[in-house]
């Protein structure tokens, strides 16, 4: 892996035009190059800018690094009416399309892989990699969904919320509460929608591109019974599992360098 530890980031926002509306995105790339592209999609509810730490790491290891804001945040002005995965698949692609070159690697972060794995179905030809990080078990795990609920809640009282951020996210020392902000929970029902359409059983069993399956060690999420179910589905030549530890499903907040680190390794060994 190149190393670029010594070369500044620099960091900027564009808006490009796609579909009616504008997308909102954070650019991250080395001083003095662009780098292959990596795009980063951000788990339910959240927006990209929780991954700061994450892009200025993949940055420094010489990648050009697009967090386009998902649609009712940020700048992203494209609409949330009858919205599915397919439609914001098409809004990763056209993030690559206009700042990527056309081809990038992609990676999801839990609720963000849905959409990395319908890009990758929808537009193979654009797609040179997909790294999911904290996907969930192919069935969710009882509870996680209503810690979930409570978790993105403000309503509710701050100590509930952190136990439940705790349970769900965060590993066993690692300090939940930076995630008491940053949700958008009046969202809730417009990208539970989309999750369903098209249902996950169409693009599940779906890999054109390589697969870096990135799991928190401690992630409820993905218990151990269910660590190969990937791999197994789609073959140990396609998918790549690796543990992140001391993290559990919010890995790429927890623990960032070594998500950094493992995503910079992975690529460089992808295929031109």
């Amino acid at each position: 892996m190149k190393t670029m530890a010594r070369q500044a980031v620099l960091r900027h926002r564009e808006l490009i035009r796609a579909g009616g509306g504008e997308i909102d995105v954070v650019v991250d790339a080395p001083a003095g190059g662009r780098g292959q592209a990596l795009v980063l999609l951000p788990s339910s509810q959240r927006d990209s800018l929780d991954f700061d730490a994450l892009a200025h790491h993949l940055a420094l290891s010489g990648h050009r690094v697009l967090r386009p804001q998902p649609r009712g945040m940020g700048r992203t002005t494209l609409p949330l009416e009858q919205l599915t995965l397919h439609a914001l698949a098409q809004d990763v692609i056209d993030t690559v399309n206009a700042l990527g070159d056309g081809r990038a690697v992609l990676v999801g972060h839990a609720f963000g892989h849905f959409i990395a794995r319908v890009a990758d179905m929808d537009h193979p030809q654009c797609v040179r990699g997909v790294v999911v990080a904290g996907a969930a078990a192919r069935v969710f795990p009882p509870g996680m969904a209503e810690s979930l609920d409570i978790a993105c809640d403000s309503r509710q009282p701050d100590a509930l919320r952190s136990a439940h951020l705790q349970r769900a996210f965060f590993a066993p020392g690692n300090d939940p509460t930076a995630w008491l902000e940053g949700w958008y929970p009046e969202l809730r029902a417009a990208y539970r929608a989309a999750g369903a359409v098209p249902a996950k059983d169409r693009w599940w069993t779906v890999a054109h591109a390589p697969l870096l399956d990135l799991q928190g060690a401690h992630d409820p999420w993905r218990p151990p019974a269910s660590r190969a179910e990937l791999q197994d589905l789609l073959g140990a030549q396609r998918v790549t599992v690796q543990l992140i530890d001391q993290a559990s499903h919010a890995l790429v907040v927890e623990q960032p360098v070594a998500v950094a680190g493992a995503i910079a390794r992975w690529v460089s060994g992808l295929p031109d």
